[in-house]
Formats: C-alpha cells, sequence, structure tokens
C-alpha cells in the first residue's frame, strides 16, 4: 500500500495506475466525496460500497492503493516526459467534452494540440493509393496550419504524420499504450521527428502494454480533440470505425474518403458514407466542411518526362500490371517493358506490390 499523494495531480496519477479504475469511476468517487479524491481514497470498504457502480475488486484496488506514484512521476521526469491532468494551463480543452475525459495525459515533445486539428486515421493494412493519400492530405492540410493527429500506427497513421512532417507542419500522435514504449518498432525515427514539431500523448501508466481495451480508449481521445476526423481505407471491422463512431456520437466533422468497390480496404469507408458521412475527394472538400471553403488548391504539377509518362499512361486509375500485361498494353516488346517497369521503380514513379506487380507511387 502506498500512501495517499498530498496533492490533486499526484492523486490523480494514483488513481490511473489502479488496477480496474478509470475516468467515469474517478467521476462517481468525485460525486460521492465532494469532489475531493484524498477523501476517497482514504474511503474504508464499507462508504466505497455505497458508491454506485464499484464492484468489490474496484474497492479492493482502491484501498490497497497498489500504484508507486512517486516513482511513476521520477522515472517519467528522467525520460524528459510530462504529466499533466485537466488543471493545467496546457491541457487540450477539447477533452472536456469527452464524458470520460482523461485523469492524466503523459506529453513528450514541443507542443500539444491545437484548436485547428483534424485526425486522418486508417487501415494499417493499407495500399499504396491510401498511403499517398494520407501523405497528401495531411501535407496540404498542415500547410494550412492545421495540426494532423493520429496513432502512429503502420500505414495510414504513419503516413498521416509523415504528410505533415514534409510540410514542416505540427502533428500529434495519440498512443494506445505507455509513453516509455514504441509500437511500431519501426517508427522510433519517426517518433523523434514527431516530438520536435508537436507532440506524443497518451493517457496509460509507463509500462502498460496494448490491449483490446487501451486501442478503443485512444481512439476516443483522437476523436475528441480534433474538429473532423478523416478516414482513408478501413474495412468494417477496422479500428478506425470506432475512433469515426466516437466521432458521430461527439458531433465531430466525419469525412470519408471513398474507394473501390471490391476492395476490402474500403469496405468500412463505403459503409460510413451510406450511414451519412461526408464523401471527399479533395483538400478543398474538407475545407468546405470546415467552413473554410476557398478556391481549388493550388498544388504545382510535377513534369514527368515525355518517355516516362507514355509508361506512367497506363497505370492512370489505379491499374496495375506486370512485364507481360504492360507489353501488351503498350504493344512493345517484353524486354522493353520490364525494363520499363524496373527503372519507374528504381525512380519512384512505380511501387512494387507483394504479389510482383507494380502500380503507381
Amino acid at each position: 500500500m502506498f500512501s495517499i499523494p498530498p496533492d490533486t495531480l499526484s492523486q490523480k496519477i494514483l488513481l490511473n495506475g489502479l488496477q480496474g479504475i478509470g475516468p467515469v469511476t474517478v467521476r462517481r468517487l468525485r460525486e460521492a466525496f465532494n469532489q475531493d479524491l484524498a477523501e476517497a481514497l482514504r474511503a474504508n470498504p464499507s462508504q466505497l460500497r455505497k458508491v454506485k457502480g464499484l464492484n468489490e475488486a474496484m474497492i479492493q484496488s482502491l484501498t490497497q492503493r497498489n500504484f508507486d506514484w512517486a516513482t511513476e512521476k521520477a522515472v517519467a521526469e528522467l525520460k524528459g516526459f510530462k504529466i499533466i491532468s485537466n488543471e493545467a494551463p496546457e491541457w487540450p480543452s477539447a477533452l472536456e467534452q469527452l464524458w470520460d475525459p482523461p485523469l492524466v495525459l503523459y506529453t513528450e515533445g514541443t507542443s500539444l494540440p491545437t484548436a485547428r486539428a483534424v485526425a486522418i486515421i486508417g487501415s494499417r493494412h493499407c495500399t499504396p493509393y491510401g498511403t499517398q493519400l494520407a501523405h497528401h492530405f495531411a501535407r496540404d492540410l498542415a500547410k494550412l496550419g492545421w495540426c494532423i493527429i493520429s496513432g502512429l500506427a503502420r500505414g495510414i497513421d504513419c503516413a498521416a504524420h509523415e504528410g505533415a512532417l514534409a510540410s514542416d507542419g505540427h502533428t500529434v500522435a495519440v498512443l494506445g499504450h505507455g509513453l516509455d514504449q514504441t509500437y511500431p518498432p519501426e517508427a522510433i525515427k519517426l517518433r523523434q521527428r514527431i516530438t520536435e514539431r508537436g507532440s506524443i500523448l497518451s493517457e496509460f501508466p509507463l509500462g502498460r502494454p496494448a490491449d483490446r481495451q487501451s486501442f478503443p480508449q485512444r481512439n476516443r481521445l483522437v476523436a475528441g480533440l480534433v474538429q473532423a476526423v478523416i478516414v482513408i481505407e478501413t474495412d468494417n471491422d477496422g479500428g478506425s470505425m470506432i475512433t469515426a463512431r466516437f466521432a458521430a456520437d461527439l458531433g465531430k466533422t466525419l469525412c470519408v474518403l471513398p474507394g473501390r468497390i471490391d476492395s476490402t480496404h474500403s469496405r468500412g469507408c463505403h459503409a460510413l458514407i451510406r450511414d451519412g458521412a461526408t464523401l471527399v475527394t479533395s483538400v478543398d472538400d474538407i475545407l468546405a466542411e470546415l467552413g473554410e471553403a476557398r478556391g481549388q488548391l493550388l498544388i504545382p504539377l510535377e513534369q514527368i518526362p515525355p518517355e516516362e509518362a507514355k509508361w506512367l499512361y497506363h497505370f492512370r486509375g489505379g491499374t496495375i500490371h506486370d512485364a507481360e500485361s504492360l507489353s501488351d498494353m503498350a504493344q512493345c516488346a517484353l524486354a522493353d517493358a520490364a525494363s520499363a517497369l524496373t527503372l519507374l521503380e528504381i525512380q519512384g514513379r512505380l511501387i512494387r506490390r507483394t504479389d510482383g506487380r507494380h502500380e503507381r507511387s
């Protein structure tokens, strides 16, 4: 059993670290003990049994206080993390609209989310098409001053963070585990770059691994922090669907990019559109939904040499080719088509798929 902290922030850190105790339970404790968390922590089991919603496991957790809050604070400081609550001036006020706002946020980086924030989310198992769109939308929105929020997951999330950084924009990653961990491990360098232009956030105690419960908790924070959620590629059971539902419940703008009708990567997107989400195909569509409608965004067109353009013409609209199909379409020798595929891949114009075929990058 650890001591009851003297200050409110440390009391919240303690409660946040107790097994089975979350924001909803703490809300009930506040109501039962006149907003005094220290009094709630001093309560005996018979007093706690009078609190609505508390079961015996929760009561045992509260009375045993088996979380070393002082060491937690010391380790966080040693690692360069900061722990804040809603009493801090930098606390994102948007989170207060949640029914169950986090007790604390563990933060790393230079700046927290701004009021002008949008989330770009989608599948971990996305297509090159989805990756490209996430990068471009994040880049262009960040260039216009919007903070890009995502979850640092493989696929669409990482592409969104990369896009924001490509325009020297502001981006924030919300984690579904303790701040002292990085998942996926290949995102360590990206994480470092994000801390230089934004921040990494988590509501979980240090050492907390990701699990089935932690990701939905993370997703509600993503939805709560932003004005709009933009979904790019998700299946019907993807985690992005949870974030989208949170966004809809909160009255946030929900924008969805359509995809191929025969692709599993787009089934969730099409279901969201069918259920009333806004179909968008450009940054201007999103700006219009956010009340910032303006003329068509002008993006300098890349000048592609004619010799390359004649091959790339056959990849328009997401068309996929191998050497044989390309030689048939271009009516050229198989060796010429194979050579063109190799050259365009080296130049970054094409991406080689897992099945050996190529598509536009």
